[in-house]
C-alpha cells in the first residue's frame, strides 16, 4: 500500500475560534451528538459522507464493500476521495456541515480533539461493542486523548532498513553496518557508498530520512520528543541534539542535505527506475510499505533488508498511520460509528489481505503481507504471506519483528505545533541556517509555549 501524504495547511485563527467556541464545556463534541444511541442491532439508513478515503486498489474496495454490508442497504455511502483536504475539513465543521467520517493521520487526533473538530468515541466504542483489545497499542496511545479514545486505529506503518546488496558488497559492508546499531559504522557507510565524480552527487550512500525520521533516530539514543502524558516538550535534550548532529552530519559526509534531496527528489520513487533498481542508493530506513512496492516493480533489484535498530542493538520503529474519527456535528454518527468498525475488523482484514493474494498470484508475485491497526488481524494475514525468496522473504521477517517493537509519541492538544516546531528546527539545519542546538533551543521554546497554550485551553473547554 502507498501511504496518503496527509498536509496541515495554514489554519485561519477565526476558523480555530469558531470551533472552539462550539466545543466549550462540551468535550469537544455537540450536544446533539452525545445524547446518540449506538447498538450493533440498530438498523441505519439515511447517507454517509467519508471523507479522506479512497478506493484505489484491491484492499481498499474490499473492505468498504463489506463495511457497506455492515451498513446495510438502506445507507448510501458516499466518497471523498483523495488525500483529507484539513482546510476544507475544519471549514465545514465550523459552518455546520461536516462529513459523517474521516481518516486523518493518527498524529493529527489530538489537535482535533482539542479544537472541539471531532467527538470522543466512548459511546460509539461501548454501543457497539467494538473491542478495543485487538488494536496495537501504540496505535491506541496515539488517539487518547484526555482520557477518551477519539479514533480507531486503521492501518499500521513502521520502518525497516533497506539497502543495495551490490552497493554494500563493493564497498565491503553488511546490512549490520546500515541498520542503525553502530552510528559510526552509519556514517563510514555513507562515505564510502556514495559516489559524486567531479562533485556532482550520483549515489546517495546513506539517507537517515530526515527531516520525518528525527523522532526515530531520538529514540534509537534513548529520547523521546515529548513527555508521556503530552504535555512536556524534550527537543533541546542532550540526546536529540546528539541524534540530530549524527543525523544531519550524514549528508555533510556527501556534500549536504541539498544534493541529497535534489537526488532524491529526481528519482523515479515508486517505478522500475528506482533509486535501488538503478544502484543510486546504499541504504536508508523507511516504511514498510515500500518493500512491496519494490517486489512489485523491481523484483530483481539486488536488495538486502534488516530491522531498524536502536543503538543497544534492539529492533526499534515509529508507529503511525491513519485513523476513523467521527466529526462534530455529523449528520448520521450511528452509520459512521459502525462503518468504523466493520473497516477494521478481523474478518474484513483477511477478506482484503485475500484479495491482495489472489491478486499477487495471478501475477506470479509473492504477497508480502499488510500491517494493520489491529493484532489480531495482523497475525491471520502473516500466515497468508507467500514465499518471494530472498532477500524479499528476509524483508517480510523484518517487517514483522518492528511491528512487534515500536513506539508512538502521545497524542496532544497541540501536535500540529509541536510537530511544525521540530521539523522547522531540522529543516534550519539541513539548510545550513543553523546548528543543531540552537535550532532545537528555538524549538524547545516554540514547542513549549505551544503546549503551555493548548493544555490550558483545554482545561478551560472540559472544567
Amino acid at each position: 500500500m502507498t501511504p496518503r501524504l496527509l498536509r496541515w495547511a495554514a489554519v485561519p485563527l477565526s476558523l480555530a475560534l469558531a470551533l472552539s467556541a462550539c466545543a466549550k464545556g462540551t468535550g469537544g463534541a455537540a450536544a446533539p451528538t452525545q445524547a446518540v444511541k449506538y447498538s450493533p442491532e440498530a438498523r441505519l439508513s439515511g447517507t454517509l459522507t467519508v471523507m479522506g478515503f479512497g478506493t484505489d486498489d484491491e484492499i481498499a474496495t474490499t473492505r468498504l464493500d463489506r463495511a457497506k454490508a455492515a451498513l446495510g442497504p438502506q445507507v448510501e455511502v458516499k466518497l471523498v476521495e483523495g488525500e483529507l483536504d484539513i482546510q476544507q475539513f475544519l471549514s465545514a465543521v465550523a459552518a455546520g456541515s461536516p462529513p459523517d467520517l474521516i481518516n486523518p493521520n493518527r498524529d493529527q487526533i489530538g489537535t482535533f480533539a482539542s479544537r472541539g473538530a471531532i467527538i470522543p468515541l466512548t459511546a460509539c466504542v461501548e454501543g457497539e461493542k467494538i473491542d478495543t483489545s485487538m488494536y496495537r497499542e501504540a496505535a491506541i496511545k496515539q488517539v487518547t486523548f484526555g482520557g477518551e479514545i477519539w479514533a480507531i486505529p486503521e492501518f499500521n506503518q513502521v520502518q525497516i532498513t533497506m539497502a543495495n546488496a551490490d552497493l554494500l558488497r563493493r564497498a565491503g559492508l553488511t546490512i549490520q553496518d546500515v541498520n542503525g546499531s553502530r552510528w559510526e559504522s552509519v556514517t563510514a557507510a555513507a562515505r564510502r557508498m556514495h559516489q559524486a565524480p567531479g562533485g556532482k552527487l550520483k549515489v546517495i550512500g546513506y539517507d537517515s530520512k530526515l527531516p520525518e525520521f528525527l523522532p526515530l533516530w531520538a529514540k534509537a539514543n534513548g529520547a523521546d520528543l515529548i513527555s508521556a502524558d503530552g504535555r512536556t516538550a524534550q527537543l533541546n535534550s542532550p540526546q536529540v541534539v546528539q541524534a540530530l548532529e549524527f543525523a544531519a552530519g550524514v549528508y555533510t559526509e556527501q556534500g549536504g542535505f541539498p544534493k541529497v534531496k535534489a537526488l532524491r527528489d529526481a528519482a523515479d520513487f515508486f517505478g522500475k527506475g528506482n533509486q535501488f533498481a538503478r544502484n543510486e542508493l546504499g541504504a536508508m530506513p523507511m516504511e514498510q510499505w515500500y518493500l512491496n512496492v519494490l517486489n512489485n516493480v523491481s523484483p530483481k533489484a539486488p536488495m538486502a533488508f534488516d530491522t531498524f535498530r536502536d543503538r543497544q542493538g534492539r529492533p526499534l520503529a515509529y508507529s503511525s498511520g491513519a485513523a476513523w474519527a467521527i466529526p462534530r456535528g455529523a449528520k448520521n454518527p450511528q452509520a459512521a460509528c459502525r462503518f468504523a468498525k466493520a473497516m477494521t475488523q478481523v474478518e474484513t482484514w483477511k477478506a482484503a489481505a485475500q484479495a491482495r493474494l489472489a491478486a499477487r498470484t495471478k501475477e506470479n508475485k509473492a504477497f508480502t503481507g499488510v500491517l494493520t491497526g489491529n493484532t489480531r488481524a495482523d497475525e491471520e494475514i502473516r500466515k497468508m504471506v507467500t514465499s518471494g525468496g530472498e532477500p524479499w522473504d528476509g524483508g517480510v521477517k523484518a517487517v514483522y519483528e518492528a511491528n512487534a517493537n515500536t513506539f508512538s509519541l502521545p497524542a496532544n492538544p497541540a501536535d500540529e505545533e509541536f510537530k511544525k516546531a521540530w521539523q522547522d528546527a531540522v529543516n534550519r539545519v539541513l539548510n545550513g541556517q543553523a546548528e543543531p542546538k540552537a535550532a532545537l533551543d528555538q524549538a524547545q521554546q516554540v514547542a513549549q509555549a505551544a503546549l503551555d497554550k493548548a493544555w490550558a485551553a483545554w482545561a478551560r473547554r472540559t472544567n
